[in-house]
């Protein structure tokens, strides 16, 4: 057996594909699971990482306004399905599953007719890759309930084992230890996706004395290609800066409170393992990062800030006494963990071995 599964550009497009394909994996040992990509995404680092093979196509990113990109996008959208094609056929698919983004887009539409397709929309507003792709698939997933595309059932976003299976009073101790944080202080996790976030990196920045001086740790993941200068505090718990987090498992298990970009993947991460956010969303696009939010706001589990308000004052004056006020974290780590989505893998896998005839 066959799957194909088309999710790069991003961790929020490839976390899911990944964790798909651990869970085929585990149902089906004998699969062969392909993931599709270019050589500029993060899934160059991600998926050998995990052990499946990345085959590389030409992008074809949407421009979002009319630009002279626009002219050139049938040509590229057909190069691009042609070599996808031929992937397709050298590794004898038997279903292709997308999960939006630039990838996803060449996918649906070199097997379209030939090769059965499930699509999965991981965010509250579908994406046009996806709007497409679920014109023509067999099934389609999504992790909300009004994400736009009609018909789609709702099963959450396939997370990692390693996620979903954090015990993260059991690992605090080790992680805390691994970053070199201190073992007893209150603690917030900072990161920004992937690359980062220059919010998050200057709020934090300016923040920092105020925090040590409170007693309150940092673990602060400010992107590969930024950089964070932070005044410690001598005798206050660590400020702790990396360029990126390979331990998501461990930072998670690390922190009393996370704040956050809230891309559909990082809300499911945060829901399933129960840790308290405060959201400040993306403000680009379509307004997608404070929908994803709005269910665990909504539920008592997180704060929303918008990123203009997100300022070192604001750390201050909200992040700072929400993290030392324990009761507060308890009841809204409680209220987080029930939006949670521990079985969407096992769940997809599924219904791709069903589609594909398996």
């Amino acid at each position: 057996m066959s799957v194909v599964v088309a999710g790069g550009g991003t961790a929020g497009h490839i976390e899911p594909a990944l964790a798909l394909a651990d869970a085929v994996r585990r149902a089906r040992p004998d699969a062969r699971v392909t993931a599709l990509g270019t050589e500029r995404g993060l899934e160059n680092r991600l998926v050998p990482a995990r052990g499946y093979p990345l085959e590389l196509i030409p992008p074809v990113p949407m421009p979002r306004k009319p630009s002279p990109q626009l002219l050139r996008l049938p040509m590229k959208v057909r190069d691009s399905v042609k070599r996808t094609r031929e992937v397709l056929d050298r590794v004898q698919a038997d279903v292709v599953v997308g999960f939006g983004g630039y990838v996803s887009l060449p996918a649906y539409l070199a097997a379209r007719g030939r090769t059965p397709i499930v699509v999965h929309e991981a965010n509250a507003r579908a994406g046009l890759a996806n709007k497409i792709g679920a014109r023509y698939a067999e099934r389609v997933l999504s992790a909300t309930p009004d994400s736009g595309l009609s018909g789609a059932q709702t099963i959450g976003i396939p997370l990692r084992e390693s996620i979903t299976g954090v015990d993260r009073w059991a690992l605090r101790a080790p992680a805390r230890a691994h970053f070199g944080l201190h073992p007893h202080a209150p603690t917030i996790l900072v990161f920004g996706g992937s690359q980062g976030a220059r919010t998050l990196n200057t709020a934090f920045s300016g923040a920092a004395e105020a925090l040590g001086r409170a007693g309150v740790g940092v673990l602060h993941a400010h992107g590969p290609k930024n950089t964070v200068a932070v005044q410690q505090v001598r005798g206050a718990p660590p400020y702790c800066t990396v360029p990126y987090l390979e331990r998501m498992d461990l930072a998670y298990a690390a922190a009393d409170l996370v704040v956050c970009r809230s891309g559909a993947m990082t809300v499911a991460e945060v829901s399933a393992i129960g840790l308290p956010a405060v959201f400040v969303p993306l403000p680009h696009g379509n307004g997608e990062q404070a929908l994803n939010a709005q269910p665990v706001v909504s539920g008592g589990g997180g704060e929303l800030i918008a990123d203009a308000e997100f300022t070192p004052q604001r750390v201050i004056d909200q992040v700072l006494p929400l993290v030392r006020d324990p009761q507060r974290l308890r009841e809204m780590s409680a209220a987080t963990i029930g939006a949670g989505h521990r079985e969407a893998d096992q769940v997809l896998a599924k219904i791709v071995l069903e589609v594909a005839g398996q």
